[in-house]
């Protein structure tokens, strides 16, 4: 057996010699392939414990022809990707998925058109496998700047962008959008509110325009006045709320098309002195649960499980990169259900 000198690192031939096998049979067992009997792995395995063996991670890579490494990248600005819940509990739950087969997430930010041109050469690097974007906008040039560098990816939210042969069937994870608001609206009629206005989200992202159609699909002959746009956060959601109050003053529900916004709309009617919901019954979206349960009086709001559409967006990809071809073989997209949570606001 091989002897190791005190204080150097431990070798795949050590490993290999204390497990009793071939250098090739410990490679196979360290880097996850196929064909080894399960005696011999568990004895590969308990060497790599003992001898405390790291893989080297540049031999590693050139064997699996793997990084071990996942781009995620989100088309926000950083002080809104640190202020909102929503993304973190995205992250949080692609964190989960990746940490469980021992990957490694890289978190890529946009900041201005500058960064594309940054995440262009990154991923055209090969320094990660796949990645995971989410948060893209109608115009957003990330998709061209993903497919361009070959990048295995799945996409939070449904896209937008189809015009290239090479988009048909991209694969992605979304809520039921459209779903949700309708059901949300539905229940604003149950109550017997007449006069529901729609604060919608930023008409560039298909979240927004699939939650502005389900508010349609149910009040077919809305009054425009009723309708205004936010930006997906606290203040342009008081901001919409003031401009709603000053055109349609006898409203009697809003539904925010999300928490944030909810929550903003909210501190307006406070400050009128317009009780809720009493005279303004108000539904949010997305159940931020420390948004939501936060506000006075507690958001009725539409719940999207937004940490499980992250694990799914992983594991869709991890799924893709294990086949032969991560092209061929593309995950399928998938759409999660949305559920109406009530409490006091409405």
């Amino acid at each position: 057996m091989p002897e190791q000198s005190p204080g150097s690192r431990p070798t795949l031939e050590a490993v290999a010699a204390r497990a009793g096998v071939s250098r090739a049979t410990a490679s196979r067992v360290v880097n996850g392939g196929a064909g080894v009997r399960q005696p011999l792995v568990d004895k590969v395995l308990r060497a790599v414990e003992e001898l405390g063996y790291v893989p080297n991670h540049a031999a590693r890579t050139l064997v699996t022809r793997r990084t071990g490494a996942v781009a995620v990248i989100i088309a926000e600005p950083e002080i809104r990707i640190f202020s909102d819940p929503f993304f973190s509990q995205q992250i949080r739950g692609i964190s989960k998925e990746l940490t469980a087969h021992d990957t490694q997430l890289v978190l890529l930010l946009l900041e201005g058109p500058g960064d594309f041109e940054r995440i262009a050469r990154y991923l055209a690097g090969g320094h990660v496998d796949g990645a995971l974007a989410f948060s893209l906008h109608i115009d957003d040039p990330l998709p061209a700047i993903i497919r361009r560098s070959g990048t295995p990816t799945v996409y939070g939210g449904r896209p937008s962008w189809t015009s290239a042969p090479s988009d048909q069937g991209v694969p992605y994870v979304d809520a039921d959008n459209r779903g949700g608001a309708r059901a949300a609206v539905q229940y604003l009629r149950d109550l017997g509110r007449e006069r529901i206005a729609h604060i919608a989200g930023p008409r560039d992202q298909t979240s927004s325009t699939d939650r502005l159609d389900g508010y349609r699909d149910v009040l077919l002959d809305a009054d425009p006045a009723l309708i205004t746009e936010g930006e997906f956060t606290v203040e342009s959601g008081a901001r919409a709320m003031k401009e709603l109050l000053d055109r349609r003053p006898d409203l009697d529900a809003v539904f925010a098309a999300n928490d944030l916004m909810a929550s903003g709309a909210l501190r307006v009617l406070r400050e009128r002195g317009i009780p809720v919901p009493d005279e303004v019954a108000l539904v949010g979206f997305d159940d931020m649960v420390s948004v939501a349960e936060d506000t006075d009086p507690p958001l009725t709001t539409i719940r999207q499980d937004v940490e499980g559409q992250g694990r799914l967006m992983a594991r869709l990809l991890l799924r893709g990169l294990d086949k032969d071809s991560a092209e061929t073989h593309a995950p399928a997209s998938v759409i999660t259900p949305t559920t109406l949570v009530r409490r006091a606001s409405a």
